[in-house]
């Protein structure tokens, strides 16, 4: 790999109207031609691709020069256009297709600048970016995106396809201490667990996961974490969670599959978020407590059911 080619790059693939349709599952009246980008409806050719989720919007992309408009099955259309291609959500096919025709957007290989422990194990297709600092025996799976000033310690290992953005440290040893009765004096618990990411995660810039003190941190398939998240030792993150900027998690805390946590939530230790709850941005959920209820929004400080903390607001607002 060549220094300056390391990270995102690759030109963008061509793809004929019949195959970008399979993609998405589109009901597509007509499948002539090639697509070669998704757009704006402002930018947009007869190469490209918009969506539209309302009247409005589908409006606005018929008078656009889009080769293919993807809409909702319920959108009524006034006149036949054979550019609308009807489909079940068009913003997950739009980001399908922005997907495959990008391809990985990576070269594989490692920077002549990143600096490799003994034992490392680095899967085909990975690509590791400038200044990345990889621990003894870290285990880093196939077409996996590190990029740079990434650091992974020791005891870390990442499945396939794993993208951790720049500057990002995983695996550290986490906060953890023990508190003499008589002196105050703190002592290190021991921090010697591991960290697992499964495939398909995505860890944003400047994003910190601790490892387990004695067992194991554990990130689940399909998680997204954003910028600047702290996750604690001993934490599980199910599948397919969301995890928005500043949020940070304390140690043994798990959240389950699907749920979804706003910007600078913060959870104390010992905490469960149930599979599929919602925590709105800046909720704060107390040490040991247990959030349940799928779909449900939980808001404010301490973190409670949306319709409890906006009656509890109104009550504030009117002293």
């Amino acid at each position: 790999m060549e220094d300056a080619a390391c990270g995102r790059g690759g030109d963008l693939l061509m793809a004929k109207m019949s195959e970008v349709a399979g993609w998405v599952g589109a009901d597509a009246p007509s499948a002539d031609g090639e697509i070669v980008a998704v757009s704006s409806v402002e930018a947009a050719d007869e190469r490209t691709v918009v969506f539209a989720v309302d009247a409005a919007a589908l409006k606005a992309a018929l008078g656009s020069k889009a080769g293919v408009i993807l809409a909702g099955k319920a959108l009524k259309l006034d006149e036949a256009d054979a550019r609308v291609w009807r489909v079940a959500d068009p913003r997950y096919a739009f980001a399908m297709i922005a997907k495959n025709l990008k391809g990985k957007g990576f070269e594989a290989g490692v920077h002549v600048s990143a600096v490799v422990g003994e034992g490392v194990e680095i899967g085909d297709g990975t690509s590791i970016g400038p200044r990345v600092v990889i621990g003894d025996g870290v285990q880093i799976g196939r077409d996996c995106n590190i990029l740079a000033g990434v650091t992974l310690y020791p005891k870390t290992v990442l499945g396939d396809r794993v993208v951790v953005q720049a500057g990002a440290v995983l695996g550290a040893t986490g906060f953890g201490y023990v508190r003499h009765a008589e002196t105050s004096e703190y002592v290190v618990f021991p921090q010697q667990g591991s960290l697992y990411v499964e495939d398909d995660v995505e860890i944003g810039a400047n994003t910190t996961i601790d490892r387990g003190a004695l067992g194991e941190t554990r990130i689940g398939r399909g998680t997204k974490i954003d910028n600047l998240v702290h996750i604690g030792h001993n934490c599980v993150i199910g599948k397919n969670v969301i995890i928005a900027a500043q949020t940070g998690i304390s140690g043994s805390s798990v959240v389950e599959d699907g749920a979804i946590l706003g910007g600078q939530v913060g959870i104390g230790e010992h905490a469960t978020v149930g599979a599929g709850v919602i925590l709105g941005g800046g909720a704060g959920v107390l040490s040991g407590k247990k959030m349940h209820g799928a779909g449900q929004v939980f808001w404010g400080r301490p973190a409670r059911p949306l319709k409890e903390y906006l009656r509890d607001l109104a009550r504030l607002r009117k002293g």
